[in-house]
């Protein structure tokens, strides 16, 4: 069988934990394998979960759409989305396009009955998780309100660093480069931190 995977961590740091992008490649890889299915590429993306818009989760649903392959392989189910209403989507799509959804994290495969309810399962209690921790978040912010900490905008890079990484992206130097670069000069980010391939893939998405 054809199948096309996909990977995801949210930050550059990511990378060296169980989360990392080599982690799951190499998972992938293994079980593909095992299974002796035939793997045609592993998207990937850097980014958040909350949602769908992301161009290498997008590429691997057109690929699927298109027939190149019959299934989807991710290394953990929260990897493709922590929202409960992107599963459904993807798992209508999955039924509506005859292709099945397989997690290796949970022995998820979706073209078994068993298998579709335990995805169903799962993406309920990531979108819980999700809610409970925005929960908390609103709460802390509360309580520096009421502590009377300003809350204000995210703090911005300056005009001549934002150009110079737009230049040297337009020169075609890649992002990490770009992001060890300004370590080594000792430029700060926004926060006052240390650049990440992330970081700079953040401020070229900026409009």
């Amino acid at each position: 069988m054809r199948v096309i995977a996909y990977a995801r961590v949210s930050t550059e740091e990511q990378g060296v934990s169980g989360l990392g992008l080599q982690a799951q490649r190499s998972a992938i890889i293994a079980e593909c394998q095992r299974r002796g299915w035939e793997l045609i590429e592993i998207a990937e993306d850097i980014g958040s979960g909350k949602s769908l818009k992301r161009p290498g989760v997008n590429a691997a649903l057109a690929a699927l759409a298109a027939g190149d392959a019959k299934a989807l392989v991710v290394a953990k189910l929260d990897r493709l989305s922590r929202s409960m209403l992107d599963f459904a989507r993807i798992m209508s799509t999955a039924q509506k396009e005859s292709w099945a959804l397989v997690a290796l994290d949970v022995n998820v495969d979706t073209s078994t009955p068993s298998g579709e309810a335990m995805a169903h399962m799962l993406a309920t209690f990531a979108q819980f998780e999700r809610r409970l921790i925005s929960e908390r978040t609103k709460a802390a912010l509360a309580q520096k309100r009421a502590a009377g900490v300003r809350l204000g905008g995210a703090p911005e890079i300056p005009p001549e660093v934002e150009a110079r990484i737009r230049r040297d992206r337009a020169d075609g130097v890649p992002y990490r480069k770009i992001a060890e670069a300004l370590n080594t000069q000792g430029v700060p980010t926004a926060r006052g931190g240390r650049w990440h391939l992330s970081t700079v893939q953040r401020v070229l998405a900026r409009s």
